[in-house]
C-alpha cells in the first residue's frame, strides 16, 4: 500500500461573488468568505477571474492577495490579459483552465496536446515569476503527457464526469470514471507531476477521490458555498475536511 500524504483542501469562493453580483452591491464579500474559509481550515483559496467577470472581479483578486495568509490559486484562461494580471500579482499558483463565454461553468479539461507550443510559451513567464503552474485537464494520458512536456508542475484532474454520473444514478459510468481518475492520477504522479482534482465534488462523491494516494489537493467550491446556506460556511468546510481525512485512513484505501 502506498503511503498517504496530507490531502489539502482548496476552497473556491467564486459563487460568493455570484451572489454578490446578483444585486450589484458589495455583499456578500468574497474576501470575508475567504478569511472564514482560512479560519475553518482551508489550505488554500481558489478564485477564477473570468474574461466576462461574471463573478470574481479584478478588485477581488487584488484584495485576496492583500488579506490571505494561505496560498491563492488563481484560475485563468490562457489569454494575454490574464497572463498580465497574473504576472502583476504573482499568486502562489495559477491554474490554466478552458473558458467559453456561453458556458455556465468550466466544461471539460484544457486541450493541451493540440496547443503544446503555444501553452509552453505561455506558461514560461509565469513559472519564471515564481508561480506554480497547474493545468486543468481531463483524466486522459495524452493530455497528461502534454502537460508534462510543456513544463507544468501540477495537473488538476476534472472530476465533473464522475460527479455527473453519480448524481444521475449512472453507477456503472460513475465507477468507470472513478477507476479512470485513479489510474490517471497514478500515471501523472509517475511522471513527476503533482496531482490535484476538482469540479462538482460533494459530500457523497469526495471520498473515493480523496482516497487516491497520488492526489495531493482537492479544489471544491460550488457545493461548499451552497451547503453553507444551510450549515454555515465553517461547518460546511469542517464536514468536507472530515470526510477527506477519513478517506485518507488506511481502512478506506
Amino acid at each position: 500500500m502506498k503511503p498517504l500524504g496530507i490531502l489539502r483542501l482548496g476552497v473556491n469562493i467564486d459563487h460568493v461573488a455570484t451572489v454578490r453580483n446578483a444585486r450589484g452591491g458589495a455583499y456578500p464579500d468574497p474576501l470575508r468568505a475567504a478569511k472564514l474559509a482560512e479560519e475553518a481550515g482551508a489550505d488554500g483559496i481558489t478564485a477564477h477571474l473570468r474574461e466576462d467577470r461574471r463573478h470574481i472581479s479584478d478588485a477581488d483578486i487584488e484584495g485576496l492577495m492583500d488579506v490571505l495568509s494561505v496560498p491563492l490559486n488563481f484560475e485563468m484562461a490562457a489569454t494575454e490579459e490574464m497572463q498580465r494580471i497574473a504576472l502583476r500579482h504573482k499568486p502562489h499558483a495559477v491554474c490554466i483552465v478552458p473558458e467559453k463565454r456561453e458556458e455556465r461553468t468550466t466544461e471539460g479539461g484544457l486541450e493541451v496536446a493540440r496547443e503544446e507550443n503555444r501553452l509552453a510559451g505561455y506558461i514560461a513567464p509565469l513559472r519564471e515569476a515564481g508561480c506554480r503552474v497547474s493545468i486543468f485537464i481531463a483524466a486522459d494520458a495524452r493530455q497528461i503527457e502534454a502537460a508534462h512536456r510543456i513544463g507544468a508542475e501540477v495537473i488538476e484532474l476534472h472530476t465533473g464526469a464522475y460527479c455527473d454520473a453519480h448524481s444521475e444514478g449512472r453507477l456503472d459510468a460513475r465507477d468507470a470514471e472513478c477507476k479512470r481518475l485513479g489510474e490517471m492520477a497514478a500515471y501523472a504522479h509517475s511522471l513527476g507531476l503533482e496531482v490535484h482534482a476538482g469540479h462538482g465534488l460533494t459530500y457523497d462523491t469526495v471520498q473515493p477521490i480523496a482516497a487516491f494516494p497520488e492526489v495531493m489537493e482537492l479544489n471544491i467550491g460550488h457545493f461548499i458555498i451552497g451547503e453553507a446556506i444551510f450549515r454555515g460556511l465553517s461547518p460546511a468546510i469542517h464536514e468536507m475536511r472530515r470526510l477527506m481525512d477519513a478517506a485518507r485512513t488506511p481502512a478506506m484505501v
